[in-house]
């Protein structure tokens, strides 16, 4: 007895798996379309390079532009803004209150964090406006005439006529 028999007879019911496996190969060939249609690949590509593209920013934030927004302010750092919410205790650094256990309101890592955001729409923003910006249109060659005006009727016919279509004039 053949696997196909006996998982026939396992589920008690007549499956015509001739049908099945031709739905299957359908399916698998409708995903294999999908999967390497341009447009799939295109956004996987784009999901890919913005990833490195954050991270790119985000290390410009945290490694050059929060420093230099902090010397601007009196060295002020900005991981280190917090609030402590719970106790009446007082901490220098971000990292001493919670490794204490303290909750806290960390709002320089939400400035940090909103520079971040506003550096990459800058940069999307600049990216969308150079590839949406009409290009130069080259000039085209003006098309060639092919139609003239009857000089009686003043209606348009083709410019190898010698007789008007609708007046009939004979032309020069």
């Amino acid at each position: 007895m053949s696997k196909k028999e006996k998982i026939k007879e396992a589920l008690n019911k007549d499956v015509d798996f001739k049908a099945v496996g031709g739905k299957t190969k359908g399916f698998i060939s409708e995903f294999k379309d999908f999967a390497t249609k341009g447009n799939l690949i295109d956004m996987a590509i784009g999901v890919v390079v913005g990833g490195a593209f954050g991270k790119i920013t985000t290390s410009l934030v945290n490694d050059i532009i929060m420093p230099l927004i902090s010397l601007a302010t009196g060295k002020i750092d900005f991981t280190n803004l917090f609030v402590v919410l719970s106790g009446d205790e007082t901490y220098t650094t971000l990292a001493e209150a919670q490794e204490a256990g303290a909750v806290t309101l960390n709002y320089g890592n939400l400035i940090t964090v909103i520079i971040d955001f506003l550096l990459i729409a800058l940069c999307i923003f600049i990216v969308m406006k150079k590839i949406l910006a009409p290009k130069k249109k080259v000039e085209e060659a003006p098309a060639p005439v092919t139609t003239k005006e009857c000089p009686f009727c003043k209606t348009e016919i083709h410019i190898d006529a010698t007789r008007c279509p609708h007046c009939t004039s004979e032309l020069e």
